[in-house]
């Protein structure tokens, strides 16, 4: 049983930290008690700020005596409220922000060392001065954090080729709920002493180990890429697009996103300085990028595939980059779509993976079965399918109060997406994590053999329950 922090450990917290590091007034804190949704709002009796692994584990030690809980959190990016304390007022929030520095950046072995609290985006640009880069991109690369990204498995645009942020992480160091610093941070290519603690705290969401720094793995930055925008008529065919490009193209893949023609019609509606890339309308859109040297002249392969597969049917029309400027235009319609969809009104957002190749029947089926449930409810579905993962945003029916109807109508709709995709083998978070939002559901439909095993593991390094209490398991 976690209890609220009493005056003599505020005090003792504040003097630990000083003035940098210790705030309780509602200016400081007020702009992260709130997810970056606006979906969950809590209350917190303080917000650390510690500035190196020996001040957190210190934190943890003095919370960890009298039983406060402490709620972790890094650029507060997160979808699904798992940086968000609760109502009560009684937690500690905990951000990593100034735990800032990349250590170490091992150009030979094609590691970099970084804290919970470098930015993404400052991340790329300083392993790209030394030639590398960090193949994990994501629309909100500006503000996500290395130890949130880490602690929610992260995803993005480029896990067809390079993997999720556990097939990245090489080392971890993270404070465990005892105050014990756990140094993983070696990045062994063989290491058999039982279980990894390094993958168990990729994707625990702060519930088992505050991370404090990660190894990561960097490959040479690209030297050239090509990028084409591409319409055509159905996932089904997005799908044998994606396996005739992988299977002629190989390890330059590196993004294969889907996008509807009603996603792509409300970024342009909604997002300045957009336009079509394309001479008409089309179903659906493929966005398509190599990377790689400029030896393997990508534009010449990619063109040439293309039009076999124009030629096959396959797609309607294609437009390829000409330039960096028009890639990074044609990434700006597919990471604007969910800005865009805000703006279209409520929605309830889905982010979940099948089998990459029971995708398509996913996107064709679940539509009707959530219309024949609620009548007049729309579907989208856009995002990475070469890697099984889409997001899936049910909008209420035209013409309604949509916050009444999700309110009322909401919690079973989900129920009805996420049981689709458990009966066809799929996970009902992908890549932003349990949180406080999908808690129940997740305690409802999954697997009661994973979830024993879950808890079990939170027992067993968490037995009071004092990180991130009420997130992924309750």
């Amino acid at each position: 049983m976690t209890r609220p922090p009493t005056p003599d450990l505020l005090a003792q917290l504040a003097a630990l930290l000083g003035p940098k590091g210790f705030a309780t007034d509602d200016d400081s804190l007020a702009p992260w008690l709130t997810d970056w949704r606006g979906k969950y709002h809590g209350r917190a009796a303080a917000m650390l700020s510690p500035a190196t692994t020996a001040e957190v584990a210190a934190v943890v030690r003095l919370c960890a005596a009298q039983d406060v809980a402490i709620v972790p959190q890094g650029g507060n990016s997160g979808m699904v409220g798992g940086a968000t304390p609760d109502a009560s007022g009684a937690q500690l929030l905990l951000s990593t922000r100034r735990m800032n520095r990349v250590r170490t950046i091992d150009r030979a072995a094609g590691l970099a060392v970084a804290e919970a609290g470098v930015i993404l985006e400052n991340f790329h640009n300083a392993v790209l001065a030394e030639g590398f880069r960090f193949p994990l991109t994501l629309g909100g690369k500006g503000s996500a954090t290395i130890g949130g990204l880490v602690s929610t498995n992260a995803g993005g645009t480029q896990v067809l080729r390079h993997g999720t942020m556990r097939a990245l992480v090489a080392g971890v160091e993270a404070v465990l709920p005892d105050g014990q610093v756990f140094d993983g941070l070696a990045p062994l290519k063989k290491d058999n002493r039982g279980y990894d603690l390094r993958h168990l705290l990729c994707g625990a969401e702060g519930t088992l180990g505050i991370v404090t720094a990660a190894t990561l793995r960097l490959v040479p930055a690209a030297q050239d890429r090509a990028t084409a925008w591409i319409g055509l008529e159905s996932p089904d065919k997005a799908l044998l697009l994606l396996r005739q490009l992988d299977a002629a193209i190989g390890a330059p893949l590196e993004g294969f996103e889907i996008v509807p023609h009603g996603c792509l019609d409300a970024v342009l509606r909604h997002i300045p300085q957009t336009r079509h890339p394309l001479g008409g309308d089309c179903p659906w859109y493929a966005l398509v990028e190599l990377a790689g040297d400029k030896a393997d002249d990508l534009s010449a392969r990619l063109e040439t595939q293309l039009a076999i597969a124009l030629q096959a049917g396959l797609i309607d029309d294609v437009v390829i980059a000409k330039n960096d400027r028009e890639s990074d235009d044609f990434w700006r319609l597919r990471d604007s779509i969910s800005e865009a969809e805000r703006a279209e009104g409520p929605a309830i957002q889905h982010d979940v993976s099948v089998p990459v190749d029971l995708m398509p029947r996913f996107i064709a089926d679940n539509p009707a079965r959530l219309a024949a449930a609620f009548p007049g409810a729309r579907a989208l579905s856009f995002g990475h399918l070469g890697d099984g993962n889409v997001h899936h945003h049910v909008q209420p029916p035209a013409g309604v109060d949509g916050r009444a109807w999700i309110a009322a109508h909401g919690e079973d709709a989900s129920r009805l997406v996420y049981s689709h995709v458990i009966e066809l083998g799929g996970s009902l978070s992908a890549e932003h994590g349990i949180g406080q939002m999908k808690r129940d559901l997740f305690a409802a439909l999954d697997s009661p053999t994973r979830l024993a095993a879950l808890r079990a593991i939170k027992a067993g390094l968490d037995p009071a329950g004092l990180f991130n209490p009420g997130k992924l398991i309750g």
